[in-house]
């Protein structure tokens, strides 16, 4: 069952019709201004390493069909009996066609609704998920448990490979980078998604 309310609507409105039709519009007009899902990253977080790290790498692997990466702790922490470079969490990048499909799993949890505030000032997308086991098609497994994840939306236009490329690396023009409207309209038109400023949790 949801633990969102479709009935309760935010009042607030991110962008007009008119401001949707014509940034699709510029799209249309020129493809290299038109956006893609460049990569979906998912991080399963557990604080410590051991059997229940392991216990999350075997879930994110049968969630999205690709073997995780572990990541290392950056300092110590000694509250949290955590060790510098320690393991104590997973993470995936997914692309393209894999990328799409776990999205759509992924949104559908949350309603195909996200928060205002998850946007970045570069039009990337962060957004939890408290169970794995909310995901379509997941079966719980005891032995397993239960994990939250974090999942992170990359969009970028084309022609971004000139920041990351070895030879004659260069910058991206400020006119060229992705923009938090540009994304919501994107996420709105291909995959339906709501932009409300809170989620509406139901008490059971």
């Amino acid at each position: 069952m949801s633990l969102y309310q479709d009935e309760e609507e935010t009042k607030k409105v991110f962008f007009t019709p008119e401001q949707k039709e014509m940034i699709l519009k510029k799209w249309e007009s020129n493809p290299m201004l038109k956006p893609r899902i460049s990569k979906v990253t998912v991080n399963i977080s557990v604080g410590t390493s051991g059997e229940r790290l392991e216990n999350a790498i075997t879930v994110l692997e049968s969630l999205t069909d690709q073997k995780p990466v572990k990541c290392l702790a950056k300092k110590t922490i000694r509250d949290f009996h955590i060790r510098k470079k320690e393991p104590i969490a997973c993470k995936v990048t997914l692309r393209g066609e894999k990328a799409v499909k776990f999205l759509e799993r992924a949104l559908d949890v949350v309603d195909y609704k996200l928060k205002y505030s998850s946007f970045d000032k570069f039009g990337n997308i962060s957004f939890g998920i408290k169970e794995h086991i909310e995901l379509p098609d997941t079966e719980y497994d005891p032995n397993l448990g239960i994990f939250g994840m974090d999942v992170t939306i990359t969009i970028e236009r084309p022609g971004y490979r000139i920041k990351r490329r070895r030879l004659k690396k260069s910058k991206i023009h400020p006119k060229h980078l992705m923009n938090p409207l540009e994304s919501m309209i994107f996420l709105n038109t291909n995959f339906n998604v709501k932009i409300v400023e809170e989620y509406v949790v139901k008490y059971y």
